[in-house]
């Protein structure tokens, strides 16, 4: 039901009208904080995951054979001592 009244319809008019543009300013504003996190984030330098965990392979790798390198070096001195 419509009301007769012109200043209710006018009123109505102006609500509906700012709901819009509400609605196009959150919209706009969440596209623009979109945009920026997306220029923010591409200026770093990230890896995916398979590369992460190829480097965390080889380094788990590395330590191994420091390792045993390291018990190698000590029994050579060792027998180097006894000599």
């Amino acid at each position: 039901m419509q009301s007769q009244n012109p200043l209710i319809a006018d009123f109505v008019k102006l609500a509906n009208s700012a709901a819009g543009t509400f609605a196009g300013m959150t919209r706009e504003a969440r596209e623009g904080a979109r945009e920026r996190v997306k220029e923010a984030m591409g200026g770093m330098d990230f890896v995916s995951r398979e590369e992460f965990d190829a480097v965390k392979a080889m380094a788990s790798k590395a330590r191994e054979e420091n390792e045993k390198l390291a018990e190698r070096l000590a029994a050579l001195e060792a027998k180097l001592a006894d000599s």
